[in-house]
């Protein structure tokens, strides 16, 4: 089964305004975040989560992350 995904168009309330805090500068929102807008507290767990790993304090730098993020993917053969 595949989630239907709230595009930016059909984004309504808390959901509008969560995708307009991460609305990337090509325009659009990232396809991960609009499998969630189904849900505001799913959408707003993944932000939280999201934020925390990526741009929470640790070891390692944003760059090094995003090459982590990128090679897991390729191992794992996911489209993103």
């Amino acid at each position: 089964m595949w989630i239907r995904p709230v595009h930016e168009s059909e984004a309504r309330g808390e959901v509008a305004e969560l995708y307009a805090g991460v609305t990337r500068s090509w325009g659009g929102v990232d396809n991960i975040v609009k499998a969630h807008g189904r849900s505001p507290a799913a959408l707003k767990a993944l932000l939280t989560f999201y934020h925390g790993v990526m741009h929470g304090r640790g070891p390692l730098s944003l760059t090094r992350k995003e090459m982590i993020a990128v090679t897991v993917s390729a191992l794992v053969d996911c489209g993103y």
